[in-house]
């Protein structure tokens, strides 16, 4: 059978059915020998989809369908088809086209695991692996010591927060799971019979059925503790099982390049959620407690069902096997006295953990049962660690090596990582919050009016509260109610520390930071709170005070900020307790929309450089905590390729990363997808830690010169005197703050000032009209302003973009955004405007500069086109294509509706149909968020 052939149109009589899609007519893109699997998977879905849409809908949304994948112009069809359509029609036609790009995603996301496995078996590891990596640093002559050194103090960490911008359902990501377990049993069904086959096509079509039956946008506002749920959520759909794996695979290429050599707990997932409390007034002590409580439900279950597993593993007799005493000791205190266990210890033993693990969660409030009776609980998770750890090295001293690997090894691997709390929980509040509790306790302790100092008498201030024991905090005393909710988050953190152990919470985030007031401002919250101390005139912090730089202003400052907080001698005691260790965090998303993708880059790398050279000066060791977000707008793009764009030194061994909204369903729903990303984020910071920097440090004058001409045209942009107007109008914004798919508010005061609107709606609006303007303007005239001022200049640019690997991400990275960008799509959302004139004026400065923007950069890289160099990302856009813009077309049609309509009439049947085109609206953005993929 040829490949166009196995795409011919469905035989069925019906005279609605839809015409089965033909990727290959479509898309000259597809390999036919490496894609055959993509191309079958996708024929497989569609196919079961066209038949439950055909199932389900009415012939006018089955006939538009059918269109749409003949190749029908998304804009003219819909523009026909939607006046016909009632509002259940319009829904329907809005879900097929949504459902289409859930499935596209699917087969391509198997497609890259398929063919990364495909790379692995040829014995070329891909160069994001772990095995690549350590290959390079075995070639450098990196000895075992060294490395091992730097294993020992190698921290990385991915952290999971509360940015909304998942727009999917759980239950949706649910059936997306079963559907990928289907493929995989099709995938392997090649030796069943053709009945076993149709079996499991029914099952997809099966899925897709209640798929479709299931609501895709959520009829409630989340709350904090739905987006608790979620996150614990994600350690049983993958980490539990991939980080284990991880480990023992990474272990065991360690050991055959480098035997004996250690690998520690190097990796670790954290956490925001519950501790964030950053324009969310949702967040309390009370929420900051049931984030643990879950956490812990989540991992003693975990705990508790893999020792009952590895009881049924582990029925060695003493008749066949020597055991150590260490375990015959344990197995004589067992509750497990069972006649037919007396000749099994290991078993005995095993029951006296379960029965000690059971008990220990009691100590939570966690209400699980133990069917071996009660035992003493643990009081550390280091001593269940001890007792794990007796079992496999008697396995090990007793010729039982291999079952002393497998679950027993990542049962003590998974203890090491998760503790009692599973995973750490970051503090966030902004600096201005921190401020007004030290003025209400200054206040009310009858010192200084803390608000009104300058700068340098706060710090005076706070130094001289800091360096005594006495308290300003009296419980007799009544605060304002926002400074006794954030008091009690701290002392809630500290009980929490001491409950569930040190590591559970260690980092307190103080967002929008600019001057070392904010730092000390939240020090002295910190001492009133219990978190740190002064013993024997010397300070001690239970937490890592980290300053969050924000702003094009902050990033400017942080330097000199760094520079005299170290100069402090009280500071360097606190850095003292904490190992020397100093946190920065660095925020993509505010920068970017300070000052553009440009501006904002060359800021954050120019900070760190800066940074690097100022904790050398003081002898202090840099972690760098990356807030990045999914879109390139807000510092997203492959982990991999921007961990070895930062500049030399920066990285060290220390680094941190958020993951954030639909970024943490993409790289961690699936327990192989997981281990993945984790591996590449290890192989990174190796890499840019261990081997010589290969890459071309950037030009200082060139880039900033791009950087100062990018800027001032991004800006001339966003102060225009409409420009808010031509945003708010031209975009769905609000509708977007009225989507339920966070706890947060849209905005920390009013959606009508950029300054005051959070980055993740403002990068997702541009996303949603196709405009992507946070990620590409203002480059286009920086460069054509360099060229004027010299022509040598495009030399320079093109040397950047082939040697630097600063230049080559952040080019990659809006070359994918501006690819996914629709100009005419993008010109009809104008019309929602209300001052025609005036929004067209606007949108005549984006389009010329997109325009620029893009002939600068195929200039600069030599390409004809874009994503001629990006097979993957150009195929994948090909596909998804014809439903994305059709989706498109469906919101700006709606949005014209909606708000044409009378916002202020009494009359009920206007509100409902206004209610049911918000509705709709929202379905829209679903779906436009689901083909875009990297929204948030």
């Amino acid at each position: 059978m040829s490949q166009n052939s196995q795409y011919s149109a469905h035989n069925n009589t019906n005279t609605d059915a839809i015409t089965t899609f033909d990727p290959i007519a479509r898309d000259e893109l597809l390999d036919n020998e490496k894609d055959l699997p993509l191309l079958e998977e996708t024929k497989l879905l569609s196919d079961a989809l066209i038949r439950v849409i055909q199932s389900q809908t009415s012939p006018q949304v089955t006939h538009t369908i059918d269109a749409l994948l003949a190749g029908a112009n998304p804009q003219a069809t819909i523009n026909e088809v939607l006046p016909t359509l009632d509002n259940r029609q319009t829904e329907n036609l809005i879900r097929a086209c949504s459902l289409f790009a859930q499935m596209f995603n699917i087969a391509e996301d198997r497609h890259h695991k398929r063919r990364r496995l495909a790379h692995e078996k040829e014995d070329s590891p891909a160069p994001s692996s772990f095995e690549h990596v350590l290959g390079q640093i075995q070639n450098q002559k990196i000895t075992a010591d060294t490395l091992q050194q730097q294993l020992d103090k190698t921290t990385i960490g991915a952290v999971l927060t509360a940015h909304p911008t998942e727009v999917q359902r759980q239950s949706v990501l649910n059936f997306h799971r079963r559907i990928r377990e289907i493929l995989n049993d099709y995938a392997n069904s090649a030796q069943q019979s053709d009945y076993q086959q149709q079996l499991l096509e029914e099952d997809i079509e099966t899925v897709l059925l209640a798929l479709w039956q299931t609501n895709e946008t959520r009829h409630f506002k989340m709350t904090v503790n739905d987006e608790i749920i979620n996150g614990v959520g994600y350690f049983d759909l993958s980490f539990f099982q991939a980080l284990p794996s991880l480990y023992r695979k990474l272990d065991s290429q360690l050991n055959e390049i480098y035997p004996d050599t250690r690998l520690p707990n190097l990796i670790h997932i954290g956490n925001w959620i519950g501790g964030d409390r950053d324009g969310n007034p949702f967040v309390s002590a009370d929420t900051l407690r049931h984030a643990f409580k879950k956490q812990a439900a989540a991992v003693f279950y975990y705990y508790r069902d893999q020792l009952g597993k590895l009881y049924d593993a582990l029925p060695l007799s003493i008749r066949r096997v020597k055991i150590d005493e260490a375990v015959m000791a344990m197995a004589a205190q067992s509750p497990d006295t069972n006649i037919s266990r007396s000749e099994e210890p290991y078993r005995r033993a095993l029951a006296l953990i379960s029965a000690r693990v059971v008990a220990t969660s009691h100590r939570f409030d966690l209400d699980y049962g133990c069917r071996f009776g009660e035992a003493e609980p643990y009081q550390t998770a280091e001593e269940l660690l001890a007792d794990l750890t007796t079992i496999q090295q008697s396995l090990l001293n007793n010729g039982s090596p291999k079952l002393a690997q497998g679950r027993l090894e990542d049962l003590i691997r998974s203890v090491s990582l998760f503790g009692f709390y599973l995973m750490p929980i970051d503090l966030r509040q902004h600096a201005a919050r921190h401020a007004d509790c030290v003025h209400d306790l200054f206040l009310h302790a009858d010192l200084e009016d803390f608000l009104s100092l300058s700068e340098a008498a706060r710090q005076r201030v706070l130094l001289r509260e800091l360096a005594t024991p006495r308290p300003l905090y009296s419980p007799y005393v009544d605060y304002q109610q926002q400074t006794q909710h954030e008091l009690a988050i701290f002392k809630t953190a500290a009980d929490i520390k001491n409950q569930y152990g040190e590591a559970a919470i260690t980092q307190s985030i103080i967002s929008n930071c600019e001057n070392l007031s904010d730092i000390l401002a939240l020090a002295l919250l910190m001492k009133e709170t219990g978190l740190l101390s002064i013993r024997q005139n010397k300070p001690i912090s239970r937490l890592n005070i980290v300053p969050l730089f924000e702003t094009i202003d902050a990033l400017e400052n942080c330097v000199g900020v760094m520079d005299s907080l170290f100069s402090n001698p009280w500071y360097q005691q606190v850095l003292q307790s904490r190992e020397m260790i100093q946190e920065i965090m660095l925020g993509y998303s505010d920068s970017n929309k300070d000052g553009g993708y440009i501006t904002s880059q060359w800021s954050l790398y120019q900070a760190e450089q800066k940074l690097v050279n100022v904790f050398a000066k003081h002898n202090v060791r840099l972690r760098l905590f990356h807030g990045r977000g999914g879109s390139v707008g807000r510092g997203g793009g492959p982990s991999f390729e921007a961990i070895l764009a930062q500049p030399a030194n920066s990285v060290a061994g220390q680094i941190r990363i958020t993951e954030q909204g639909e970024v943490i369903t993409a790289k961690y729903a699936d327990a192989s997808n997981a281990e993945r990303n984790l591996e590449a984020l290890v192989s990174a910071t190796l890499k840019a830690t261990l081997l010589p920097n290969a890459t071309m440090t950037p030009d200082p004058i060139l880039l900033e010169s791009l950087s100062n001409h990018a800027f001032t045209h991004y800006r001339e942009l966003i102060t225009h005197p409409y420009f808010i107007d031509y945003f708010l109008q031209t975009s769905p914004i609000t509708e977007i703050a009225s989507l339920n798919i966070g706890s947060r508010p849209a905005s920390r005061k009013t959606l009508a000032r950029i300054q005051d609107l959070r980055a993740i709606p403002w990068v997702f609006s541009w996303m949603q009209n196709r405009l992507m303007l946070p990620a590409w303007y203002g480059f286009g005239t920086a460069v054509e302003k360099l060229l004027a001022d010299n022509a040598d200049n495009l030399a320079l640019l093109q040397q950047h973009a082939n040697d630097s690997a600063f230049m080559q991400s952040m080019l990659s990275n809006m070359e994918q955004v501006m690819a996914k960008t629709d100009i005419d799509i993008a010109k009809s959302y104008v019309d929602l405007a209300d001052d025609s004139q005036k929004a067209a004026e606007i949108f005549a400065l984006i389009l010329d500069e997109y325009e620029r923007s893009k002939a600068a950069l195929l200039k600069i890289t030599g390409q004809q086109t874009l994503l001629s160099g990006n097979r993957a990302l150009a195929r994948s856009l090909a596909l998804r294509l014809p439903y994305l813009n059709a989706l498109n077309w469906l919101q700006i049609a709606l949005l014209k509706q909606r708000r044409g309509n009378d916002q202020t009439s009494s009359n009920k049947a206007t509100e409902l149909d206004d209610a049911k085109l918000l509705q709709l609206t929202h379905l829209t953005i679903n779906g436009v968020a689901q083909g875009l993929r990297n929204t948030g």
